[in-house]
């Protein structure tokens, strides 16, 4: 039976907990172990908590016992990308730079989240300091992709689509700044929830660019996605009973995001929306020609506060860094802070803009990806590669960034190929319903 727990999502694992079918500290020793005999766990983990969940997981034990859970997802194990500080263990963000750096306190949603009952598993690798959709990281580790070995999972939240891919956690934890959750969920096979920007708490939380950053779930289902949202602040869970695709207005967006599709991702998005037709959902297509110049401002806004962010400890010590990751970050010195104010101002007026043209649909469909994943190897020896392949990576979801909006993508049923839907932002309750249905219609 242990062996089935690593392959149920955390709501079925929660449900047997309820039930009495499931202890939860047999739960995580089954984790734990699967972890420790794992051929690819040190790709995939940074790090293991064993003594923090063995503690967790008693506690949450004694709630089962008791008739005294907090939740559903009471005693259920998930993991951790590298940037949340959790006290005690090292949180270096798959950077040299922050080698030996260990926090005092947790970040806040961690807190929250262990209030709720979850239990934390450790820490898993992740693209450096997150600057990186490919999942690349020749400094700490590169984890593995679940449908092809030569290639990379995707990023910055690389560790995280591992480790719920490979069964060494039943879902995990990460942060999406220009499509770091998104990323690896698709490329993984995995649905990923964006949330919008505020929404969930950054307080010890290494950053990137803090105007975009934002925390969120990958998982194997949209209602694990729901409850661990619900879980990291401390609120009711999304209702999705009875969620329906009859009558939903999906519009699939025909600017940007689907050129250059290659060949899977294309047929994987068209088979998708092919059956959410079938499913009642009314789809029609539409540009929106904003997105071109909200694209075109990308570079400005993230390079120049990453730079901003990191520059003084980045020329420090450059040499610690993946020149590839260190190139980018450069770039953001080239911008003024005349520039920066001017480009946030515009984005502003075209997410007005965006939001008057899409007002009238329940969501916004694109590929979560124009391409699959790349090769690992090349992208080291290949340097355009490298930078054609990991723009391209980020390409449509980074559409969610700039308008900030909240995003999850699901599995097509084509390896490594995902579905977006995007919505307004802070209708995440919304969109987890509707992509709830679209999950059962994707089948």
């Amino acid at each position: 039976m242990a062996g089935n727990w690593l392959w149920m999502t955390a709501a079925d694992l929660g449900r047997g907990i309820e039930a009495g079918k499931i202890n939860p500290m047999e739960l995580t020793e089954a984790f734990l172990d699967s972890i420790e005999q794992h051929p690819e766990a040190k790709r995939i983990y940074s790090r293991t908590t064993p003594r923090r969940a063995r503690t967790m997981s008693m506690a949450a034990a004694d709630r089962a016992k008791a008739g005294h859970r907090i939740g559903l997802l009471d005693g259920v194990p998930i993991s951790w990308k590298d940037l949340f500080d959790a006290s005690g263990a090292p949180c270096e963000a798959g950077s040299a730079l922050l080698k030996g750096r260990v926090p005092e306190v947790d970040a806040e949603v961690l807190t929250t989240a262990t209030a709720q009952g979850l239990v934390c598993l450790g820490k898993t690798h992740m693209s450096e300091l997150a600057f990186s959709g490919l999942g690349l990281n020749p400094i700490t580790a590169t984890p593995p992709n679940v449908n092809d070995p030569e290639a990379v999972p995707g990023g910055s939240s690389s560790g995280c689509a591992a480790s719920v891919a490979f069964g060494l956690a039943p879902a995990a934890i990460g942060s999406d700044t220009g499509g770091s959750v998104r990323i690896p969920a698709a490329w993984n096979d995995l649905v990923g929830l964006k949330t919008t920007p505020g929404r969930l708490s950054l307080r010890g939380v290494v950053p990137l660019c803090e105007r975009y950053d934002t925390v969120g779930p990958l998982a194997r289902s949209v209602e694990d996605c729901a409850l661990l949202l619900a879980a990291m602040e401390g609120s009711k869970p999304a209702d999705l009973n009875g969620a329906s695709l009859k009558g939903a207005r999906l519009l699939v967006l025909d600017t940007v995001a689907l050129d250059d599709l290659r060949e899977a991702p294309e047929r994987g998005f068209d088979g998708a929306v092919d059956r959410l037709a079938r499913a009642g959902a009314k789809i029609e297509i539409g540009k929106i020609p904003e997105v071109v110049e909200a694209m075109s401002l990308a570079a400005i806004t993230f390079t120049a506060e990453a730079y901003g962010i990191w520059g003084k400890l980045i020329e420090s010590a450059p040499e610690k860094m993946f020149p590839r990751i260190l190139e980018r970050f450069r770039s953001g010195a080239a911008f003024s802070g005349a520039d920066y104010v001017a480009a946030w101002r515009r984005l502003e007026e075209l997410r007005l803009i965006w939001a008057k043209k899409t007002a009238a649909y329940d969501a916004v469909i694109l590929p979560t990806a124009p391409i699959l994943p790349p090769h690992a190897q090349r992208l080291m020896e290949d340097h355009d590669y490298y930078v054609t392949e990991n723009l391209l990576a980020l390409r449509n979801t980074r559409i969610g960034n700039m308008f900030g909006l909240c995003g999850v993508t699901l599995p097509t049923g084509q390896p490594s190929c995902g579905i977006s839907f995007l919505a307004a932002p802070w209708q995440e309750e919304r969109l987890l319903r509707l992509c709830s249905a679209a999950e059962r219609a994707l089948g």
